[in-house]
């Protein structure tokens, strides 16, 4: 059995946003539960070079909707990056939900040759579809949802491998 390219980006986007949020609500339970301002998450990184939390959620959100926008061959999205608490992150990711559930697999299956160009730090990268699904949206989108958990996890919320991988 083959796998097409719905099978392998809009599912496993949405699982993972979902997962994303699951370990976003463990954090505001964790916050009211021992008197933390949440926002000390929103604006925590590993180290000081680093994008705070904040940050790593909304380029997991504009990974994967830029990846659906852009193999379905429609304009991406637009979101402000204007979020202030963690609760406008869920916000964020249900909206970006609730935009790859409205892509259909007749969309997005066949983009495997689908030219798709992008601006990186300044200079135009070529990629084609398949590729840029598998060799670019994943490995980013699993990255900035592993920092999240880090950050999360490296100032004490109880959340684990399992939050990260969800309930089968």
């Amino acid at each position: 059995m083959s796998l097409n390219m719905y099978q392998a980006s809009i599912p496993v986007f949405i699982r993972m946003l979902g997962n994303l949020s699951a370990i976003l609500d463990k954090a505001l339970a964790h916050a009211e539960a021992k008197k933390i301002d949440p926002s000390i998450f929103f604006n925590a990184r590993l180290t000081p070079d680093m994008y705070p939390l904040s940050r790593q959620v909304q380029i997991a959100t504009d990974m994967v909707k830029g990846c659906a926008a852009r193999l379905v061959g429609i304009d991406v999205p637009s979101y402000e990056d204007n979020e202030a608490t963690i609760a406008d992150l869920q916000m964020r990711i249900a909206k970006t939900v609730a935009f790859l559930q409205s892509v259909s697999a007749e969309q997005i299956n066949g983009s495997e040759e689908r030219k798709v160009t992008l601006k990186l730090r300044g200079k135009e990268v070529n990629f084609i579809g398949q590729p840029y699904l598998l060799d670019f949206v994943l490995p980013n989108l699993y990255f900035h949802i592993t920092t999240t958990y880090a950050i999360l996890r490296h100032n004490g919320v109880d959340i684990g491998k399992m939050d990260f991988l969800g309930s089968y």
